[in-house]
């Protein structure tokens, strides 16, 4: 039993800290798992950068997030002003009982002493001196010499104000229920494959206004970034983009907790269908006969118009675009996500 253990009753709202990378965020996700399912009736919010908000967006145990960003260094002194003044301000207004920070950040100890949490823990770090020891009501030891796995480096926050994980409560949370979003991958390395971003963003809008959650993906390769890019900004819809984020075996991850794939003729089509997730397939100058999805519930949309198809061209002569492509409607490639969502999964 830890003396000084914390009184999880007596805490409404937590935020919990976390200004690293990609994969740092999505390790400390089992700590909001672990203080949900100890105390069900608490608001946990985060604190991560503006880039890796994605990791966190729809994580079950977390109320808000809440972001800092990367270019508010090299911004200009008043607007960073600003900006730190607007963030201060959101974060006091939540009345925070308890603060976890999981890194060395500075901003960890200027938190403490601004927001005046009753509680507030964070890793020792003897070269920080006494300012950092005294901004914080309870200190954890991290690893020395040994190795230890960065989960259990995080989740040792909570051990140290006695809150200790199940066994089977550790693992990583991307905050996507299983079936219950629409994975969208509407890249190709090959340009001449893709639909237009403007018709991509309403099939985005027209999924989200029916309560399907979407999720986008694509190759961490400038032209597809771009693409996604453009194609959220035409978006009035919130989606979750992991563009550029992920592995091969992470996309396959990811796709095979979808309901639905949506997506041109590329490899991610074919991992959805080898992951059982059933498919809507846009096909232009590639077959879908020879390339379609296989094995598995789908709807494959060509257009109706173009008699040349399939030409196995890189666009109109040549030039990149395909206009049997471009042209398809989005209606078409709404009702049959419609029907295959609608359809019972086998």
């Amino acid at each position: 039993m830890v003396p000084d253990a914390v009184d999880l009753g007596a805490v409404r709202r937590a935020l919990v800290v976390k200004l690293r990378h990609h994969g740092d965020v999505l390790l400390a996700s089992p700590v909001f798992a672990v203080l949900r399912a100890h105390s069900p009736h608490l608001e946990i919010d985060a604190l991560v950068y503006d880039d890796t908000r994605e990791m966190l967006a729809l994580h079950p145990a977390i109320a808000t997030v809440h972001t800092v960003g990367r270019g508010w260094r090299s911004a200009a002194p008043h607007m960073r002003l600003s900006h730190e003044i607007r963030l201060l301000r959101t974060l006091r207004a939540r009345r925070y009982d308890l603060l976890v920070t999981l890194t060395e950040h500075p901003r960890g100890a200027w938190l403490a002493r601004a927001l005046g949490p009753r509680w507030s823990v964070a890793p020792e770090q003897p070269h920080r001196g006494r300012l950092w020891r005294k901004s914080f009501t309870h200190l954890y030891r991290l690893p020395r010499g040994g190795r230890r796995h960065a989960v259990e480096v995080n989740l040792d926050a909570l051990r140290r104000i006695g809150i200790y994980p199940a066994a089977d409560g550790r693992a990583l949370v991307l905050g996507l229920a299983e079936q219950g979003f629409v994975h969208l991958h509407p890249a190709s390395r090959w340009r001449f494959k893709c639909w237009p971003a403007d018709r991509t963003a309403a099939l985005i809008d027209r999924l989200a206004a029916a309560g399907e959650r979407v999720v986008l993906t694509a190759a961490p390769s400038e032209p597809e970034l771009e693409l996604v890019r453009a194609i959220r900004a035409a978006c009035r819809a919130d989606t979750v983009d992991l563009s550029g984020q992920l592995t091969l075996k992470q996309l396959a991850a990811l796709t095979g907790r979808a309901k639905l794939f949506v997506g041109v003729d590329s490899a991610p089509m074919h991992i959805a269908a080898a992951m059982g997730t059933p498919v809507v397939a846009l096909f232009g100058p590639s077959g879908e006969l020879e390339w379609g999805p296989w094995g598995v519930a789908s709807r494959v949309i060509v257009s109706e118009a173009h008699a040349c198809r399939p030409c196995g061209n890189d666009g109109c002569g040549g030039g990149k675009v395909s206009e049997c492509l471009t042209t398809l409607p989005v209606d078409r490639v709404f009702a049959a996500a419609r029907e295959l969502l609608a359809a019972p999964r086998r």
